[in-house]
């Protein structure tokens, strides 16, 4: 398995000048683009009730984001690999900071969809070549640093939204869960001007349109239909024709993809082991993880009686550890086996995963903080490794487009996990209850409880199954095709 076959463009075997100030610049935009998947999770009934709102709307607000963000990256990666990574990031920049400042305006719920929406087409263009400009200005000696840094980041982004949501609440209006973005994305563009080069190689061949309408509407009917189909049931007619939509785009989509000279997706890619292994394995660490972003809020909060603030506190546990853990992880992928680092940090996370699930309505809330930086740890050492496989198994001018994979692995991972873990939720908690539960009992907090021990004990078999994938990844991947 070679991966300099058909190859425009070498990989680096030192790292470009300004490499350092180049990751401060991008990460900066993976971190807020993926806050902006969960930071808005613990603000929906203070969005809901100031915008008069019924809850079942105010999830649109999250979910548009999300299916948007998806059905874009493997255009926008292919983008870049056409015209340019640096100059399509560029672009994404300015795009995602004009959508957070129209949704924190707080005019009214349209607008906010309409805020949202731009944020969703700003943040492909940006998360779809953030791993292709990391790959294309690192050597291989510092690349696992690299991607630690950057698979630090993204994690951050997508985990730390219930922790730094609730502590801007505590103290100000929910339209600043939004202009937080603006500082620091201005402070990135500045930056990215200074340090990143004009472009890197590009490649010369056209985009497949037939492919990414098909896969456009793949992803819409998908999870407009998992969404509406949570709202109003999955046997209507609504979910159904969506469903039906996704399942004739989707053998589309391979059709064409099959055929077409210039692939948005090559499916080469997957011929790769590696490459399908790893990637499998992150869509299941995020799914999983968003098992903890979604429920954690409600047990803290509503079970255990804690303020917005307090459980912010202690949700922001989990990104500061990640500060941490992540370089960590880079630095063993650079030091030691890449692929035997990924499986030891899915071991620790399936640790903490099969821990939750003894979490009680009386338990300390030290135990909370022990599992949970424990699970940080765990995929703080998953994240760089593997995604520094993933990116350089592959050849080097489909790096925008394995870029895209990747961040849309993750997305996939939290749009899922946002489903199956409220589905879990529920449908345990209806078990407990002995009647169809779709919200929290104040007066029957043990039903919750008893709804969480069934979604964690689902969390962990997905967890082992991403471990086993990692092992497949190790047993897959030799030295030789890391160069």
């Amino acid at each position: 398995m070679k991966n300099t076959s058909n190859s425009t463009q070498s990989s680096p075997s030192t790292t470009q000048k300004n490499g350092w100030w180049v990751l401060v610049s991008i990460g900066t935009f993976a971190f807020m683009s993926n806050l902006d998947s969960s930071i808005v999770n613990i603000a929906m009934p203070i969005m809901a009730k100031e915008l008069h709102v019924p809850m079942n709307q105010i999830e649109w607000v999250v979910s548009a984001y999300l299916i948007i963000l998806s059905a874009l990256l493997l255009f926008f990666g292919k983008l870049g690999d056409l015209y340019g990574k640096v100059k399509v990031f560029r672009i994404g920049t300015v795009v995602f900071l004009a959508g957070s400042f129209i949704s924190g305006l707080q005019i009214n719920f349209p607008v906010l969809l309409i805020g949202r929406a731009i944020q969703g087409i700003g943040a492909a263009m940006t998360l779809s070549n953030t791993y292709g400009i990391t790959t294309s200005t690192f050597g291989v000696k510092e690349r696992g640093r690299a991607m630690g840094f950057v698979g630090t980041f993204v994690a951050l982004g997508a985990i730390a939204g219930p922790g730094l949501g609730g502590l801007i609440l505590s103290q100000l209006s929910w339209g600043y869960i939004f202009w937080v973005n603006l500082p620091f994305g201005i402070f990135a563009i500045i930056l990215g001007a200074i340090v990143m080069p004009k472009s890197y190689q590009t490649t010369g061949k056209g985009i497949d349109w037939f492919g990414f309408i098909n896969f456009a509407l793949l992803i819409f009917g998908l999870f407009l239909g998992v969404f509406l189909g949570q709202e109003i049931g999955y046997t209507k007619p609504l979910p159904l024709i969506l469903f039906a939509i996704a399942i004739v785009t989707f053998w589309g989509f391979i059709h064409t993809e099959k055929r077409t000279k210039n692939p948005l997706m090559p499916l080469s890619m997957f011929k790769i082991k590696a490459f399908s292994y790893g990637l499998g394995a992150a869509v299941l660490i995020f799914l999983s993880n968003f098992f903890t972003v979604i429920i954690m809020p409600f047990y803290l909060e509503d079970a255990r009686g804690l303020t917005a603030g307090q459980a912010g506190a202690l949700l922001i546990i989990f990104p500061i550890v990640m500060v941490f853990a992540g370089p960590i992880g880079g630095w063993f992928a650079d030091h030691f086996s890449q692929a035997k680092v990924a499986t030891i940090g899915l071991a620790i996370v399936a640790f903490a995963q099969a821990l939750y699930y003894f979490l009680t309505l009386n338990s300390p809330i030290w135990v909370y903080v022990i599992i949970t930086i424990v699970m940080a740890v765990g995929t703080g050492l998953f994240q760089s490794p593997n995604s520094d496989i993933v990116m350089s198994v592959v050849p080097k001018d489909q790096l925008g487009s394995a870029g895209s994979l990747n961040a849309l692995a993750r997305n996939i991972g939290m749009i899922s996990g946002t489903a199956l873990s409220t589905s879990a939720l529920f449908i345990g908690m209806s078990i407990k209850a002995g009647f169809h539960v779709t919200t929290y009992l104040p007066s029957q907090p043990e039903v919750f409880i008893s709804g969480m021990h069934i979604a964690f004990a689902i969390s962990l078999i997905i967890i082992i199954g991403a471990l086993i994938l990692s092992i497949l990844q190790g047993r897959n991947v030799k030295a030789t095709d890391l160069k």
